[in-house]
């Protein structure tokens, strides 16, 4: 959250100090300032205590604390005003555990213009964009107290009896509703709407953002004026599901006491009765709920037990008289209350962080963590990396693939992707499409047999549990070899490592096999083995470029060996040549052929043939230059 340092001023007396100062007090001890611009500085709120701390006020409070510097007053410790009740508008909340608040005035006789200046500068010192005085003053409340707000025309809505009545309820099935920058909506299920309840037109998704049926203009002379409290699950799953984040949805979402309901519609009636004149008709409250504030005990021992320090009972009663906590102390026992908007501070635990964080954490001495005696039992950890080992040996690579697919047993609630909102129930799906992908590049990583062995171990989600499964897979050999070797491969598994049977579940065409590992003893595979010791080498990327295919076949002298050519035609074929392999031999009438297969890459650029040519001649030449060497 941007905020700005002219604007903090307002809440002290004395002058405050340089913003970097400031910026290091909060990084020390409550929020990380990211960025410091001029007189404006981005605060990293966390979501532990964004509940208080998105907002120029929070923020003041965390200042004065740390810092030891009084406020100037605070807002919400001012007794609160009584406003005239109006029977003129009438709230209906369908779910009161979605909205736990609802607070709306009339106000009546407002002249819609632009901002003054003062109201257009603390926006824009923080990046927002001046609208009118209206909607601005709800915004200003907004960054200044952490209340979202919103403003309606009152003379847009449908009038019945005199009466205008808001409901908060669901969204209807295909309801859809134009927000204030223009774009249409379809509300999912579950989406919480602000409804004119005699039209039944939607007025603004709850939480999130208002609707273009009664926003506020030159025209407008009346408002609603609203301040709720609406659930922070259902603010978040809305705004996630629409793809439609805001400064409201992000205070929502955190969880703000309904307390500050009050005191954001005290501040923004005052605000709008400044900027835009009117007068105030009435005020309408529906609470629904009111918070249970509950006193939280601990004593100094366990405080100090839980940081690791020595603090003293005065220390920690600094503590409290900094937060403006009301307590109570019987020996060494303190018993808190907590602020309204402290949602945070729920057990002792989170009163020793505040003890903590203000005082300072480079006052708890560092200690070193204990010595671990035993070591943990790694035997299953071992049984994996054993059976990774012998296929290894065994001339397969690993993959590791998604664990999301395009069907499965447990669907997603929010997939990150659209065309794979399952969660895999096997790892066959995923290895059969390695294999195929694997085949545009298998001249550059065919294994033994010039096939591509690949296998995978993860976990696989079915209605039944979670499971490690194992998944081979073999393909590039014409006939059955392929299937063969994964029958052989899995034989010897399960007699030579498992040591009982597998229950293994072989594809269709048999090039692909799945085993449950879960439902093997992996701690006895894996009791006292010691894996395989492999040099690593530097990484080396892959090429984004494709790679290009050349043979040659050459006659060559009987008892001539197949790596005396290779040799020749390595050293010939410059830096562009990454592989080479003998795919035919035979001998005639004396002599001996090897054809080879080659393959070129560049890192840099598609080859051409002006790029392969050259290469190709030399390798000829090379070749023809030796003694009863013949080209075919």
């Amino acid at each position: 959250m941007n905020i700005s340092r002219t604007w903090l001023q307002k809440y002290f007396t004395a002058e405050l100090p340089d913003t970097y100062v400031i910026a290091d007090a909060l990084t020390f001890h409550a929020a990380e300032v990211e960025d410091i611009k001029e007189d404006t500085f981005d605060v990293k709120v966390l979501p532990d205590r964004a509940a208080y701390m998105l907002s120029h006020q929070g923020v003041a409070r965390e200042v004065a604390s740390v810092l030891n510097l009084p406020l100037k007053a605070d807002a919400l410790n001012a007794p609160l005003r009584a406003y005239p009740n109006t029977d003129k508008i009438r709230i209906s909340i369908e779910d009161t555990d979605a909205c736990s608040r609802y607070m709306c005035a009339l106000v009546e006789g407002v002249t819609v213009s632009a901002s003054p200046s003062w109201l257009k500068e603390a926006l824009e010192s923080v990046g927002q964009r001046s609208i009118n005085n209206v909607v601005d003053a709800t915004n200003y409340v907004m960054l200044a107290m952490g209340q979202p707000l919103h403003a309606y025309d009152a003379n847009k809505l449908e009038v019945n009896g005199g009466v205008y009545e808001l409901e908060v309820r669901d969204a209807r099935e295909g309801e859809k509703i134009t927000v204030l920058t223009g774009e249409e909506y379809l509300l999912p299920e579950g989406t919480l709407l602000i409804a004119d309840g005699n039209s039944k037109l939607p007025l603004g998704i709850a939480g999130i953002k208002g609707g273009n049926v009664a926003r506020v203009d030159e025209t407008t002379t009346t408002l609603l004026l609203e301040a709720a409290n609406f659930e922070g699950t259902r603010v978040r799953r809305s705004a996630s599901a629409l793809k439609l984040f805001t400064d409201a949805s992000l205070r929502f979402q955190n969880r703000p006491s309904p307390t500050l309901v009050a005191y954001g519609m005290r501040d923004a009636i005052d605000c709008i009765l400044m900027v835009a004149g009117g007068t105030l008709a009435g005020v309408t409250d529906n609470y629904t709920k009111e918070p249970d504030t509950e006193a939280v005990s601990v004593s100094l021992s366990r405080i100090n037990s839980i940081l690791g320090s020595e603090f003293t009972l005065s220390e920690v009663r600094s503590v409290f008289e900094k937060l403006e906590c009301p307590y109570s102390e019987v020996e060494d026992v303190f018993t808190i209350l907590p602020p309204g908007v402290r949602r945070d501070i729920r057990i002792p635990e989170d009163i020793a962080e505040e003890v903590g964080r203000l005082l300072g954490y480079d006052r708890i001495p560092s200690q070193g963590l204990p010595l671990q005696t035993t070591s943990p039992n790694q035997a299953r950890f071992l049984g994996v990396e054993r059976v990774k080992d012998f296929l290894v040996e065994r001339g397969f690579s690993e993959v590791s693939t998604q664990t999301f697919a395009n069907e499965g047993d447990i669907v997603l609630a929010n997939p990150l992707q659209a065309d794979r909102p399952w969660l895999r129930a096997s790892l066959l799906g995923n290895l059969e499409t390695a294999l195929l992908r694997g085949a545009a590049v298998a001249p550059r990583f065919l294994g033994p047999e010039k096939a591509l062995r690949l296998f995978e171990i993860g976990n696989a989600f079915t209605s039944d549990g979670e499971f490690l499964l194992l998944a081979i897979g073999v393909r590039g050999i014409e006939g059955n070899a392929s299937s063969e070797i994964i029958k052989e491969i899995v034989a010897t598994l399960e007699q030579d490592v498992f040591g009982e049977p597998a229950h293994a579940r072989y594809s269709l065409d048999g090039l692909l096999v799945e085993l449950n590992l879960s439902r093997l003893n992996m701690e006895k595979v894996g009791d006292e083995y010691t894996p395989v010791a492999s040099a690593l080498t530097d990484y080396r990327p892959f090429s984004l470029y494709p790679y290009a295919l050349r043979d040659v076949a050459v006659w060559t002298p009987e008892g001539t060996m197949e790596t005396e050519v290779a040799n020749l035609i390595v050293g010939a074929a410059g830096e562009l040549l990454v592989r080479i392999d003998l795919f035919d031999t035979f001998q005639k009438e004396g002599r001996v052929s090897y054809a080879f297969r080659l393959v070129f890459e560049s890192k840099e650029r598609t080859l051409t043939e002006n790029d392969l040519g050259p290469s190709m001649e030399q390798i000829t030449a090379n070749l023809t230059q030796q003694k009863g060497y013949e080209v075919r």
